[in-house]
């Protein structure tokens, strides 16, 4: 540990998390070849992007690459940049390609596989990352984040960052299945996890070269959702991270007294463009709404499923069904199984036939939201019923008496009532 600081009281300010970038690069000495891995704008609320611009500050031209670690998702466009990494020079950018740019570095074992999840899923996996993270020769690498719970591993962040963030095709799609196929409610919140397992044992094993360093808050939106740092973790092992998730899910676990039979979520339009991004409004909140409940989703930016094109097919083609449905999909359909993270997210995107589930989306019809097995509304007409500038965090009773529970931003933490935590 360089360093560890926070509390559900804390709030760093901006001088502080400079102090302890400035100290802990001097407890480092001095280095010639950086390469910075913070997020993408999908999580714009932890202040990766304010970090990344001190490093920059620090390192000057010793920063010679940037890469956010997109995952499936697109590249950033110039806006995204210039909003996240204010001041940071764009040919500093690289741009991740997770279906070209990637090597395997090592493969975990069938035997740990299979131990590790429970024997759910009983093939090696491989660790995969891009070429310029695993080849560049780097002396420091900065994995940059945020901790909070998270749908495919239970606490987001950390090495995750590495070999999802930077990660390649088959690596991706077999750690989404594994982590759907293990069961979502198993998981969020959770630090130990079986795909958390197969990261730590591939970070062990195969990354002890690598001069890799993590630097990771925690952030909880306050009533005008602004977004505090009430920790800042960075080390080189498990223990910032696991110092970070006791934190995060102190102030990022929301227990709810009584099961919403009405939740409303709102996706901001600048960060959620897909219902790959956008199904956060879901997997945050299942844990929390009543049996025959309903979520409606105000989602004025959704104009598409999928971030990536062949992905957008699969889901337009077979749908947000129920676990069984979507199992029986991937035994009898190869393109499927070819893309098992979209197999993955159709899980977790589905409501298993609990409570209903409605888009009210600014780019897709009723026929193609009707289309995936969701129900649709007009976005005009739900945000005149729901209008958000007059509703608070957390539960709201409308003029008609009737009652619900409203998220403003549903990628800052987990939903859960107290009967689905067993």
């Amino acid at each position: 540990m360089y360093f560890s600081e926070g509390s559900p009281e804390t709030n760093l300010s901006m001088d502080e998390l400079r102090a302890a970038l400035t100290s802990t690069f001097e407890k480092l000495g001095e280095r010639k070849k950086v390469i910075a891995l913070p997020p993408d704008f999908t999580r714009f609320p932890s202040r990766a992007g304010d970090l990344t611009v001190m490093i920059h500050e620090h390192f000057n031209d010793h920063l010679v690459d940037v890469m956010p670690a997109l995952g499936t998702h697109v590249a950033m466009p110039e806006w995204q940049l210039n909003k996240m990494f204010p001041g940071l020079p764009h040919d500093l950018i690289r741009v991740h390609d997770w279906r070209n740019d990637v090597v395997t570095v090592g493969t975990v074992p069938e035997e740990f596989v299979t131990e590790a999840t429970d024997g759910i899923y009983t093939k090696p996996w491989p660790a995969q990352m891009n070429k310029l993270v695993w080849e560049g020769g780097h002396d420091l690498i900065l994995s940059i984040g945020q901790v909070v719970p998270h749908e495919v591993i239970g606490m987001a962040n950390y090495n995750k960052n590495i070999f999802v963030g930077t990660g390649g095709v088959k690596g991706i799609n077999e750690s989404h299945f594994i982590g759907a196929a293990y069961g979502m409610e198993r998981m969020m919140g959770r630090a130990d996890t079986p795909l958390r397992r197969l990261l730590n044992y591939a970070q062990d094993n195969f990354c002890q070269e690598l001069p890799l360093l993590y630097i990771l808050t925690v952030i909880e939106a306050d009533e005008e959702n602004n977004f505090i740092v009430r920790g800042l973790y960075i080390g080189d092992d498990a223990e910032c991270f696991e110092r970070a998730c006791e934190l995060s899910l102190k102030v990022n676990f929301n227990l709810i007294e009584e099961p919403p039979k009405k939740m409303v979520v709102y996706l901001d339009p600048e960060e959620f463009h897909t219902t790959w991004l956008g199904n956060k409004s879901v997997y945050r909140t299942r844990m929390a709404i009543a049996d025959e409940g309903e979520l409606i989703v105000l989602a004025p930016g959704v104009k598409e499923f999928g971030e990536d094109q062949e992905i957008d097919r699969l889901i337009r083609k077979y749908g947000y069904r129920t676990t069984p449905e979507i199992m029986k999909f991937v035994a009898e359909n190869e393109d499927l199984r070819d893309n098992l993270s979209a197999a993955a997210h159709l899980i977790h995107g589905s409501s298993e036939e609990r409570f209903k589930i409605t888009y009210c989306p600014g780019g897709l019809t009723r026929d193609e939201v009707e289309g995936v097995g969701y129900a649709y509304n007009d976005l005009a007409e739900a945000e005149a019923r729901y209008p958000r500038d007059q509703m608070k965090e957390g539960w709201n009773t409308m003029p008609d008496g009737e009652r619900v529970y409203y998220i403003g931003n549903p990628a800052l933490g987990l939903w859960a009532h107290k009967s689905r935590l067993s």
